[in-house]
Parts: C-alpha cells; sequence; structure tokens
C-alpha cells in the first residue's frame, strides 16, 4: 500500500547510498506475507485487552453522549434508506471497478508477450530454464508497477462510486476532489526536501557507512543471535516513535545507518524495514506527536468532557504494551523460522561478491571500519 511504497523508497535510498549492493532494488510487496500475519496475531491481542483490560476500566455505560450540544445515542438520526440504497450502488459500482482493474493486471500478468512478466529472465543463453531461478525474478515487472496499479485501482473505484452516488458529476468534480486530497501532502513534499538532502549528506560524507561498519562491528562482538539483534532494534524504535511522530520522518533517520549496519550482519534491508514497522505500530496510539492523537482527545471528550491527555496515555498505554511484546516475538520467531518476508524477500542477506579487473585482487565484499574512515 501507500506505506509500502513510502518506506521501501527511503529503504532502497539508504541501500544505495551505503554502496553495499547498488544493484539492490526495493519490492513494495517485499513485507506483505509478515504483516498478514501481524494482522492475524494482533487481531485476537486487541480484542483480549479491549475486552478484559479497557473496558472493565471504563465503568457501566449509562447511554448518549455528555458533553454539551452532542446527541443522545436513541435521538440520533440514521442514515435514510434513499441514503443506504445511493451508497450500495455506489459500493457496487466500485466494486466492479476494482474487478476490472484486477482483471487487467492479471492478463498483462499472464497474456502472451504482456509487459508485466519477464519471462526472458529465467532462461540461459543456450535456451534452458535456469534451474534455480525462482517465479519472482520473473515477476520483478509486476512488483515494480504496483505504485501504479493501486494508483488506478482507487482512483477508477473512487471515480466509480462518486458517479454512482452523484457526487462526481464531470470531469471537473473528479479533478477539484484530487486536488483537494493533494492539499494533504504538502507536509510530506517539505518532509522529503529535508530528508532528501539529509540521505544524500550521508552519502557525501560516508558517515552513514562508517556509523554501520562500526554498529555492524560492536554487535559482532557481542555474540549475539540475529533475531535478537532484530528485537532489539523493535524495542528501540518503539521509544523513538515516542519523540518523532512520523513514521517516514523516522525511517529517513534512521535507514540509512541501521539498512546497511543490519546488512553487514546477514539481515535483508525488508528484515530491516519490516523490524521497524513492527516498533513504529506498537506504539503510535500513545505518542502525543501522532498526527490523529488531538483528533482522536476530542472524540473522547465528546462521551466525557474531563478525558484529558493523560487519561487517553493511560487508557492505551495496555494496546502498546501487548502489541510491543507480541509484536517483537512474531518478527524474533519470523527470523528464527526463516520465513520470507514477502514475495522474492527473504531475511537473511548475503553480500554480493566484488569482482576486479583482470590482474586485480578482489576486495572483500565487507570493508573494515579502518578502509572506511580513512580511505586511501
Amino acid at each position: 500500500g501507500q506505506l509500502d511504497a513510502l518506506l521501501f523508497g527511503i529503504t532502497e535510498e539508504a541501500v544505495g547510498a551505503s554502496m553495499l549492493d547498488p544493484n539492490w532494488t526495493a519490492n513494495i510487496a517485499g513485507n506483505w506475507f509478515f504483516i498478514s500475519a501481524m494482522t492475524f496475531v494482533f487481531l485476537p491481542i486487541i480484542w483480549f485487552v479491549t475486552d478484559k483490560i479497557i473496558e472493565p476500566r471504563l465503568g457501566p455505560w449509562t447511554g448518549g453522549a455528555t458533553a454539551p450540544g452532542a446527541a443522545d445515542d436513541d435521538t440520533s438520526p440514521d442514515p435514510s434508506e434513499h441514503d443506504g440504497a445511493r451508497a450500495s450502488k455506489g459500493l457496487r459500482a466500485a466494486g466492479v471497478a476494482a474487478l476490472f482493474v484486477i482483471a487487467l493486471w492479471v492478463a498483462m500478468v499472464f497474456g502472451p508477450g504482456t509487459p508485466l512478466i519477464n519471462e526472458a529472465a529465467c532462461v540461459a543463453e543456450d535456451g534452458t530454464r535456469i534451474a534455480d531461478c525462482s517465479i519472482h525474478t520473473e515477476l520483478a515487472p509486476l512488483y515494480s508497477s504496483l505504485v501504479a496499479a493501486f494508483f488506478v485501482l482507487f482512483l477508477l473505484t473512487g471515480w466509480a462510486y462518486g458517479r454512482a452516488v452523484g457526487t462526481i458529476r464531470n470531469h471537473r468534480d473528479l479533478v477539484n476532489m484530487m486536488a483537494e486530497a493533494m492539499k494533504d501532502m504538502g507536509y510530506y513534499l517539505v518532509l522529503a526536501f529535508a530528508a532528501a538532502h539529509f540521505v544524500a549528506m550521508f552519502n557525501w560524507s560516508n558517515l552513514g557507512l562508517i556509523s554501520a561498519v562500526h554498529g555492524a562491528g560492536a554487535i559482532e562482538s557481542t555474540g549475539l543471535p540475529l533475531p535478537i539483534v532484530i528485537g532489539m532494534m523493535v524495542l528501540f524504535t518503539g521509544l523513538l516513535n515516542l519523540f518523532v511522530g512520523s513514521a517516514s520522518a523516522k525511517w529517513a533517520l534512521l535507514a540509512p545507518i541501521l539498512v546497511p549496519m543490519l546488512m553487514l550482519l546477514g539481515i535483508s534491508p525488508e528484515g530491516a524495514t519490516a523490524a521497524y514497522r513492527v516498533g513504529d505500530s506498537a506504539t503510535n496510539i500513545i505518542t502525543p506527536l501522532m498526527v490523529y492523537f488531538p483528533l482522536i482527545l476530542v472524540f473522547a471528550q465528546r462521551w466525557q468532557p474531563d478525558f484529558g491527555l493523560g487519561s487517553l496515555t493511560a487508557m492505551m498505554l495496555p494496546y502498546s504494551i501487548w502489541l510491543l511484546i507480541f509484536g517483537t516475538a512474531l518478527i524474533v520467531g519470523w527470523f528464527y523460522l526463516g520465513i520470507p518476508l514477502g514475495p522474492d524477500a527473504p531475511v537473511t542477506y548475503a553480500m554480493p561478491e566484488m569482482v576486479a579487473p583482470a590482474g586485480m585482487e578482489a576486495p572483500s565484499a565487507v570493508p573494515s571500519s579502518e578502509a572506511v574512515a580513512n580511505p586511501r
């Protein structure tokens, strides 16, 4: 989705800036297997915390909002039958549009001579198929097209729904809605400008690679297993999230150091990104820097006027603790088992061999800290 494209774009820049593997390219589906599993793990945990911990602390339900001017549940009007029928019509139209986009992309993958599958990727020069070539290698164009696929999917489904319910009458309405939605991108554009310079400065100065090599050496000297290293990264990210709320801003700060450092330790860029996402998601609800925190507080005060910042943080703290514990356990177990994080996205990483020109000795795949800090 949107967050996958955003975070993996930063990951790809961090890998490129480190010069450890210039041929590595981001696959926005690189965490899909893990994220899907995390959904099934988190859902019963959230239900348990809500039913057994949070609800008993809220006291008996008396019904209705208590804030001045808030409507009581019994007097709040329900959507009219006419509005419900229009919404159903819009959802059917959006479903048809979604099926059309999915069918189009499937046809571009499995049809003869289509652009989203590279059948020649697994064929040797003599015309025989390479034995150990993965299907994901052939599907690399499909993974690269997923950003465009999601754009077309949401554009057509939104247009179909608006057309059916009457909120989009012509192309001008569609353009105006898209322009209104793009106003929210102003914050990200400013952030991307600063983050791009930050990553570029790490690239120019080699500070990212120097820090990564020294950090990898320090962690390697402790003898900690890689899954434990990943667990420590999750906890560190969860703590940092309390002070830097934006997921992209944090990853722009951390990725230039953490991604190459973990690559040197044998952890894939997809693994580093997955660990970051676990820690980032667990403590979102308890940090006042989250963009939706004031909105949640306003909604809560409609039902309890004296509900303040401390009350909301204390109420949400059990969610963060339980999600952090089980999220860390899940990713540590995932790394122990070696399960791929997504299509063509292993948890481990092997440094590519560096091929030297004829008559020269090939350098080591992993530079030493002295060689990086004092190049000759």
